[in-house]
Order: C-alpha cells, then structure tokens, then sequence
C-alpha cells in the first residue's frame, strides 16, 4: 500500500533529463474491444504500436495511470528515461495483460534505439571527418634551431644563476618574482652582460599571473629589454609583437600540435611543452618540427597553483604585503602539509600571492634518449626551492647530453641517484 501510495505521487511528473539519457514521453489510446495504442515519442523521432489483444472491462486492477508508469518506466540498461505518460485519450476501467505493457515497451527501445543509432552513427563519422580535415589543416610555422641543445637552468637567485652557468648550463632563467626579496634591477643586468660574456644565454622568468594591477611592477623588468621566458599567453603575445625573444613555458598548457602552431604565430622562439604530457605524447605534438623549437621539463618542482591569499599572514595573523619580515626573515622556507603526509613548498612572490610547488621534484632522466630521438633538444631544469642540488644536477645533465649529441649512451642512472627516491617521474610515463 505503501508502495502505491508513493507512485501515485510522482506518477503525472515527468522524469528529469540527467544527460545520459534521452526522455522518453508515451501516450496511451483506446476503448473496450479495441487494441491499445502507445505512441513513444523521444526528442524527433516517435514510433506507434499496437497491442495483440484487445482491452476489455476491468474485474480487478484496472490499467491506469499508475500501472502504465510502472511497467513503462522499467528502461533500465536503456538510453531512455520515462518522461510523460498521457493516458486522457484512455477509457477508464479497462484490463490488458502486463505481458502486452512489456512486450510494447521492448519493441519500442528496440525500434527507437535502432533509428537513433544510424542518426548517432551518421552524425559521429560527420564530427570524424571534420575532426580530422582540422587535424590535418595544421599551419606549420617553424621553430627555432638549437643546435646542438639548450640546457636551461631556472632559478630565482643571482647566486644559483652563476652556479648553474659554471656548471655547464648552456642558458639560464632568472625569476626576480619568485620569492621576497627582489634581486635589485642592476644586479641582473650584470648577470646578464656576464653571461653573454660567456656565450651563456639568459632570460627573465615572468609570473604566469600578471594583473592590470600588477602591471607597474613588472615594467621595469620589462623595459630591461632582455630575452624571458613566460607562462603568460598574453605577455608571450606582448612581448613577441615588441621583438622580444620569448620562450613561451610550461603554464601555457601547450599540449597538441595546433597550440604549438599558434604560440610560434604568436612569435614564441620555442615552447615548453606542458608537463602533463606522456613520452610519446611529446613525440606525437612535436613532430611536424621534427622536435625543432620546443623544451621540455627534465627536472623540478612545476607550479601546481597560485593562492591568492598569503598562507603565512593568514597563519600569524597579519595584514598581507605589511608582512614581508615573516618570509623575508623568520619563515623564508614555508611548507604546506596535506593529510596524507606529503609536504608542498610554498614559494612567497613579489605580489605576495603563493606559488604552490609540486611536493617532489619531477626526474626525467631516463626518457631523455627518447625525447633527444624524437628530435627535442632543449631541457629544462627548475631550480625553485632553497637547497636545490644546482651544481650536481646541472653537471650531470651537462654530461648527458654531451654524451648524446656525440652519439654514446648517457648516464641517465648518475642523473636519478642524485634525488634517490624521492621523486616522480611526473607525467612521462602515466597520462593524467
């Protein structure tokens, strides 16, 4: 009784679309003596049945509303959903079997999926054929040469730039925003005319986050005129159309060859490939360049997230950007710990926001013979945490990479001893 009760309630509403499913609406015809006409109606297509036997008086459970719910609505492992049942053209106290119900309903599913199914086939092979005429109208603009390879140091002292440069770094990437304080103006450009004095190319790293607001800090930077390296797709653009020479990074997400086509129309120099890519994803987007123009991230901690409020203000109860002796002096290593026990640096910018680094450094080392056969030849090291192994990571890759272009097998094996087990291998191996 209770049971009756609860479809009795519900029986005049129509089932919600959930998305999956396609609504299905039926109306019910007929009289005493004559057979019952369902018409099935889901979106344009409909289909009318009739049933084998005839209605005729009721002695016990007359068909109703309730009835027809009941065994019409039971469209489970279908792609169908219930939606109304409009029994007004219905005589009251009729009988049929349940068998004829169910044997209607099935022929129904059976009729509707089999049209719904050329229209959903005709209409996937049009969506095939207009994917793959976009595939294939890629406009290859092409990238830069960097022969014989780049290995790019991005650290974010002036301290480490030296150490990375002395130990074998054919570029590095100074990012002045990364952490509190700021490296005065003049010392980098002294940085960058002794590095050029080396043979040692060099790059600012720009914030991936720049707001209109932001915008006046960073001018002078910009104004410095020197090469960057930026996960701004907008800044990328900007400095691109001035004749900047601008290594579009990781943050642009660039993970398919139509993007790695506009970031170099953009005038992009070379692209880091976004480190959600697998090895042979890699292989996939950068071969219409035969690997020419793009870098990937070899090693280090790539930015998971930006909060926009100070963690460490929040924590001691300060006003943000009044606060900078918490990061510059007492807390200038700040962690973040999750439940499950890994432990996330947590860099302080120039802007006071917080640059959520990944809690163990990526270590590729191992997929570089793969990637240098692909035709990729610039590397990218991410030095970003206080105690980075600059020295002995850059050296070894040096030497790999020496040992790849003369045409010998690297020491990718002396490359992971350095970080021993704690390490991910990111991307590389697993896709997301």
């Amino acid at each position: 009784a209770l049971n009756e009760r609860a479809r009795a309630s519900f029986a005049a509403v129509a089932a919600p679309s959930t998305g999956r499913t396609t609504r299905l609406d039926v109306r019910a015809i007929g009289k005493a003596g004559a057979p019952l006409t369902l018409v099935f109606t889901a979106g344009d297509d409909a289909v009318k049945l009739q049933s084998a036997v005839t209605l005729a008086p009721a002695s016990k459970r007359a068909l109703d509303q309730a009835q027809l719910r009941e065994q019409l609505g039971r469209l489970g492992g279908t792609p169908f959903a219930l939606g109304l049942v409009d029994d007004s053209a219905l005589t009251p106290a009729l009988f049929i079997p349940v068998s004829e119900l169910n044997a209607l309903r099935q022929e129904a599913v059976a009729q509707l999926t089999a049209s719904r199914g050329g229209v959903e086939t005709s209409r996937l092979a049009e969506r095939r054929e207009r994917i793959a005429r976009a595939v294939a109208d890629l406009r290859v603009v092409p990238g830069a040469a960097t022969p014989p390879f780049v290995l790019a140091a991005d650290v974010y002292t002036v301290d480490d730039a030296r150490v990375a440069a002395d130990a074998g770094a054919t570029e590095v990437a100074l990012d002045p925003f990364l952490r509190h304080p700021m490296p005065p103006v003049s010392r980098v450009r002294a940085l960058a005319d002794d590095l050029a004095a080396r043979g040692i190319a060099f790059r600012l790293r720009t914030p991936t986050i720049v707001r209109p607001d932001d915008r006046a800090s960073i001018e002078r930077w910009l104004d410095l005129e020197l090469p960057f390296l930026s996960g701004h797709a907008g800044l990328v653009a900007e400095l691109a159309a001035r004749g900047s020479d601008v290594v579009a990074d990781y943050a642009v997400n660039v993970f398919n060859q139509h993007a790695a086509a506009e970031f170099f129309r953009l005038g992009a120099r070379r692209i880091v490939l976004s480190v959600e890519l697998t090895e042979q994803e890699i292989g996939a987007v950068v071969a219409p360049w035969q690997g020419a123009g793009f870098d990937v991230l070899g090693y280090g901690r790539p930015e998971g997230m930006t909060i926009e409020h100070c963690v460490l203000s929040a924590a001691f109860d300060r006003v943000v950007t009044t606060c900078r002796d918490l990061c510059v002096q007492k807390h200038p290593n700040v962690t973040l710990t999750d439940p499950t026990g890994y432990t996330f640096p947590v860099a302080t910018d120039a802007q006071c926001r917080n640059r959520l680094l990944h809690s163990r450094p990526v270590e590729a080392s191992e997929f570089v013979p793969k990637l240098w056969h692909s035709g990729i030849r610039g590397y990218r090291l991410l030095f970003n945490v206080p105690g980075d192994p600059v020295a002995d990571t850059v050296a070894r890759w040096r030497a790999a990479l020496d040992a790849l272009h003369a045409g010998r097998v690297p020491d990718t094996a002396g490359i992971r001893a350095l970080v021993g087990g704690e390490f991910t291998r990111g991307h590389f191996a697993r896709a997301v």
